[in-house]
């Protein structure tokens, strides 16, 4: 056999291996496994996340059904008001619902008492009323701020595992690899839950103002209808 006919064989044979090594399907990482081997501090960051879900959306109906108020409301309070139907005045606030009408009905009791203890027991209602909206809100910032040390604490946890298995095991850099993307994972979920739980307490806070707003509206204009002059 020639030496060209030796060179010819040896190029065919490295031209077949890497066609075979292109034609090596391509290993996928999959989301379940990657977070089944995170590892076990993934049940609180599962358990943050439900809890992340559950208080977002409670809180979510709740500020949203304080704040339908009806147009009209404050029209026909006024129109009662000024003619002297108290009575139906608490009753448009009943049939309403809602804190600012709960905070205008609180106004109308104290009707014939000075303007200063109105105003005062108007404010205490509204702010028990901005409490109750308020309500587990704080949570949300709580697991903004330890959802990424969980994740954090088990990439730690994950590297400390992996070093003493390489001390003791030997250095092999696909164990080294494998163990390290696994363990990140667990940084990511919590910067992924931390971000969007303050997302969400940033968002709820922003709802809540926009209730407040109107309150305070409704509460000047109640004041404006008590001062009035009689016609």
């Amino acid at each position: 056999m020639s030496l060209i006919s030796l060179l010819l064989i040896q190029a065919d044979t490295a031209m077949k291996a890497a066609a075979d090594a292109t034609n090596t399907p391509v290993e996928k990482i999959s989301l379940f496994n990657l977070l089944k081997e995170a590892g076990v501090l993934m049940v609180p960051l599962a358990i943050c996340s439900i809890i992340l879900v559950y208080v977002f959306v409670e809180r979510l109906l709740v500020i949203r059904k304080a704040g339908q108020v009806d147009s009209t409301f404050m029209l026909r309070v006024r129109e009662q008001i000024t003619s002297g139907n108290l009575v139906a005045a608490k009753a448009s606030c009943k049939n309403a619902a809602g804190p600012v009408a709960r905070m205008i009905e609180k106004g109308i009791t104290r009707i014939g008492k000075p303007i200063d203890n109105i105003e005062k027991s108007m404010e205490n209602t509204g702010k028990l009323e901005v409490y109750k909206l308020e309500k587990n809100i704080s949570i949300l910032s709580t697991l903004a701020g330890i959802a990424p040390m969980f994740g954090f604490l088990g990439t730690i946890a994950g590297m400390i595992i992996l070093f003493f298995n390489v001390q003791h095991q030997g250095f092999s850099l696909e164990t080294i690899a494998g163990g390290i993307y696994t363990k990140m994972v667990t940084s990511a979920v919590g910067l992924i839950i931390g971000l969007l739980a303050y997302v969400a307490y940033n968002y709820l806070n922003a709802q809540i103002n926009k209730n407040v707003n109107r309150m305070e509206a409704a509460s000047v204009e109640f004041l404006d209808i008590l001062q009035e002059p009689a016609h």
